[in-house]
């Protein structure tokens, strides 16, 4: 399934399709059972045009498991040894335990953040990152699509994002987790009569396995089609849009008029 935002946003990676599926794909990535590893990374793997798949075994991490919607993990992560997740986010238990992260003022606005996530626990055995381009949608329906995205290409599906919606507010920038922010984040999203797109990696933990400069877009599936029928007419067909174009093609442009000079 070829993407014509992906061509006009002259992207660097593939989109990435989300899939749920009781079907494990042959010859995927898959981390071994009861290892450590950030699901971001399979990500960044599927945007290179690899195929990865994770059961609640294999999920990397604790927080792997709630952030693909395998329920409450967050035990599984090491919870315990962390003095709970409220702590480990947050400040800290004490002597005997890690350093909190810090990502919130107090255990207790921790366990607030906890609550407010949109914990699922799905009943597929698989999700799988694939590729957009391999997707045969009379075959397979993903249910999110995600794009690895800089500021100009971040800019442009923004206002794809709101270009046929009458308000303001049509994408989200939430802090949570790199996974939080492009599974069940934008998943719940998708449950809404006008979803939006979610903008994530806003997660200093995560960032480490992308490249600098980069964050992630996604959407659901269903919106993903919606936008990419509004290209024709849309300001990516028009001039303001091919400055940016050449620039993301690494075409040289003449300063715009009237633009000041360092």
């Amino acid at each position: 399934m070829e993407s014509r935002l992906a061509k006009e946003l002259h992207l660097a990676t593939k989109p990435v399709a989300i899939l749920l599926t009781n079907e494990k794909p042959e010859g995927a990535l898959q981390f071994q059972p009861g290892r450590w590893g950030c699901v971001m990374a399979m990500l960044k793997a599927a945007s290179r045009g690899k195929t990865a798949v994770f059961n609640r075994e294999t999920v990397g991490c604790g927080g792997g498991g709630v952030g693909l919607g395998f329920g409450n993990a967050f035990h599984a992560s090491g919870a315990g040894d962390t003095g709970g997740i409220e702590y480990f986010l947050s400040t800290g238990r004490g002597e005997g335990y890690p350093e909190g992260e810090g990502y919130r003022k107090t255990p207790e606005l921790a366990a607030c953040f906890v609550g407010n996530l949109p914990i699922i626990d799905l009943p597929y055995t698989y999700r799988v990152f694939k590729p957009l381009d391999q997707v045969d949608p009379a075959v397979e329906e993903p249910c999110l699509v995600t794009f690895y995205v800089n500021a100009d290409q971040l800019c442009g599906l923004v206002v794809m994002a709101n270009y046929d919606r009458p308000d303001l507010n049509n994408v989200t920038i939430p802090h949570c987790s790199g996974c939080q922010g492009i599974f069940i984040i934008p998943y719940n999203e998708a449950q809404s009569e006008n979803p939006r797109a979610v903008v994530g990696m806003m997660d200093p933990s995560a960032r480490p396995f992308i490249d600098p400069g980069q964050v992630t877009f996604t959407v659901p599936y269903k919106r993903f089609l919606e936008m990419e029928a509004n290209i024709p007419g849309s300001f990516l067909t028009r001039s303001t849009w091919n400055k940016l174009a050449e620039r993301l093609a690494g075409i040289p442009s003449e300063v715009p008029a009237g633009t000041d000079v360092i």
